[in-house]
């Protein structure tokens, strides 16, 4: 790949199709768009980044340039990665498994996440995890101990207590309220 672009608000596979269409549109070939990056096997002139940044924005994305920026963006993509598209429990702590996929160290992370997304890297976690379950509540196909299960909490409890801590509903009000309100990806912990 000879270029690598980071975008903002880039997280669903949805967002991935819609990316890959402005970019078709462009008339770019030899594109691999991932989670929260497009790779470009082609060179791009400034006036062609220059429209791909306009394109983007006008769809509600954004180019990010910044180092730090970026870093902050691949920390949200691993989680949101890791909560939606994931059966896979984590092996290790999150502190490990970002280190390790991001190549820095967790406390550098941690304090440059907080500074730049005004939120905890684990309050970041926590809030897509009971963001999930809503979304497997509002389905109905599981039950609250296979959707604990699934989301990898060491008992219902433990599920029900931070689903009420973060909702201010047991999962129980929550599947019972007629306007159980879920949040955009995007959306999420703001």
């Amino acid at each position: 790949m000879l270029l690598k672009l980071n975008v903002r608000n880039m997280v669903s596979r949805r967002c991935i199709t819609a990316v890959m269409d402005i970019l078709e549109k462009m008339g770019l070939q030899g594109m691999d768009v991932q989670l929260g990056e497009i790779n470009l096997k082609e060179r791009l002139s400034d006036v062609q980044l220059s429209q791909i940044r306009a394109a983007l924005l006008q769809s509600g994305y954004e180019l990010i340039e910044d180092k730090k920026n970026i870093l902050v963006q691949q920390i949200k993509t691993h989680i949101i990665q890791l909560v939606y598209h994931s059966d896979e429990p984590l092996v290790e702590n999150l502190s490990v498994f970002l280190s390790v996929q991001l190549h820095h160290g967790y406390t550098y992370m941690s304090n440059l996440f907080s500074d730049q997304a005004g939120i905890t890297i684990e309050k970041f976690y926590i809030c897509h995890k009971i963001e999930r379950v809503k979304e497997l509540l509002t389905y109905g196909e599981l039950n609250l101990t296979d959707i604990a299960y699934k989301m990898h909490y060491s008992s219902v409890a433990h599920l029900s207590a931070q689903f009420k801590k973060v909702t201010g509903l047991t999962p129980t009000q929550f599947k019972q309220a007629k306007d159980n309100k879920r949040d955009f990806i995007e959306n999420v912990c703001q």
